[in-house]
This record gives structure tokens, sequence and C-alpha cells, in this order.
């Protein structure tokens, strides 16, 4: 069942790596709410899709075709969303990827710096972009998506990992800094989401297996961490902030 947040009518979201899986499913979610979303990505049907969803449904969004690596995209799409909104209350750092096993010993050094300017050179710049907005309405919450492969080793290459190691450390840093400010900063780890790629690539009987590593014996779906998602935007988590939630289906790390 959908929780319902009376703080969140209103508000505007701004969603990198909104044109499909977790970001997407926020971007919905957070509509419902009653939240203006601008969604973002590189692949423009994709994100026309997932506006006619929210518009269908009732809700305001807009689509900003970008690459989030890039410094001078990102900046277009601030201006666009400040020309259609004029404000933005929710920062969801969501772009990433690039997590398939590859051994250390064939990690090439373009592989190595695609993935970190993918998940956390990225984040760096969305964060940089948005801040000057944030800062001067003296409030906002910003979201970052790491991924449990920065929470401890995995199967994910040594890249995938150590970015989104640094995706924590970079929310625990933002917080610090932005708190007397007035901004929250919390990451979002998830592991194992059933996503409609993850879904495309993987054979039941691995499901099955993955699923059965997790003390809740199944695999996440993108919605579990959209719930997740909405309560660090909310007031309901007006005191977190520097925190890392585990969507983790009950695999905790230390």
């Amino acid at each position: 069942m959908l929780s319902t947040y009376t703080d969140l009518p209103g508000k505007t979201a701004v969603l990198t790596g909104g044109s499909r899986g977790i970001g997407a499913q926020t971007a919905r979610m957070l509509a419902a709410q009653g939240v203006r979303v601008c969604v973002v990505g590189r692949d423009k049907q994709a994100l026309d899709a997932v506006v006619a969803d929210i518009t269908v449904a009732g809700g305001a969004a807009i689509g900003a075709v970008a690459d989030v690596t890039s410094a001078a995209a990102l900046v277009d799409v601030r201006a666009q969303v400040d020309s259609e909104f004029g404000r933005v209350d929710i920062l969801g750092v969501f772009a990433g990827g690039m997590g398939y096993p590859t051994p250390t010993s064939e990690l090439s050094l373009d592989l190595w710096r695609r993935v970190l300017d993918s998940d956390l050179t990225s984040a760096f710049l969305t964060v940089r972009t948005f801040l000057p907005i944030l800062l001067a309405q003296g409030s906002g919450s910003i979201i970052t998506m790491a991924s449990s492969a920065g929470r401890q080793p995995s199967q994910a290459n040594l890249a995938y990992g150590v970015a989104n190691a640094g995706i924590v450390m970079l929310t625990r840093h933002l917080a610090t800094e932005l708190g007397p400010r007035g901004i929250r900063v919390n990451a979002l780890a998830p592991s194992s989401i059933l996503t409609e790629k993850v879904a495309a690539h993987m054979p039941e009987p691995v499901r099955q297996r993955v699923a059965a590593s997790h003390p809740l014996q199944r695999m996440g779906v993108p919605a579990d961490v959209a719930e997740a998602a909405l309560f660090l935007a909310s007031d309901a988590s007006s005191y977190l902030s520097g925190i890392t939630i585990d969507v983790a289906g009950g695999r905790i790390t230390n």
C-alpha cells in the first residue's frame, strides 16, 4: 500500500536516471503524491513514456534529455526546470549502472574511467548544478543512489564498487556541509532489484538463487526503493541526514 506524505503535494523533484527502473518508479510515485517531477535521462522515448504515465494518471511531469556526465547538459536541464517549475525541493541523483562482473585483471583503464564518470562524477555534477537553487531556498532533500556493492565486496566490478562507496562518502560529506543551510542529504543502497533490465537478463533459476540469498527470501522491486526515496524526500525524515539506507532484503552491512 502506498504511503501518504501530506507535506509532498506542490513540491518539485528532479530525478536523474528517471527513464527506467528505480528512477522511473520513484518519479511515478512522487507524482502520485502531488509532486511536480522532471525526469532526466538519455533516452527520449523512455522519458516520454514515463511522462505520459504520470500525466495520464493526473500528475505533472516533464522530461529532460541529457547526459549527466556533461556539466553543460545539466545546466540546460536546470534552465528547463527553472522555466517550468521555478524551484527544486527534491533532487534524486539516481543515474548510474555498469556494475556487471569484470575481473580486475581484465578491467581496462577506459572502463574504470567510464564507470566512475557514470556513477560518481555524474552525481557530483548533478549536485553542483542544482545546489545554488537549494542554497537560495535554504531547504531541500538530496537523495543519492549508491548500491550494496559500495557497502561490501560483491560480484560487481571493482570500479562500480569504488564508485558507489564514493557515493556514500559524498552523501556524508554533503550532509555535514549543507545541514546548517537547511539541506538534508541521504543515500539509498539497493541490492538485487528486479528492474526491467535485470528481468530481461536473469533466468528464473538465477532469480531463485539470488532471492534465497536474502533473509527476506525474495528479490526487491523498484517500488521497494521508491518507497524509501519518498520517505527521505518527505518531512517524515526531517531529522535524518548523512545516512545510507540499505534496501537489501535483510542483507545488512556493517
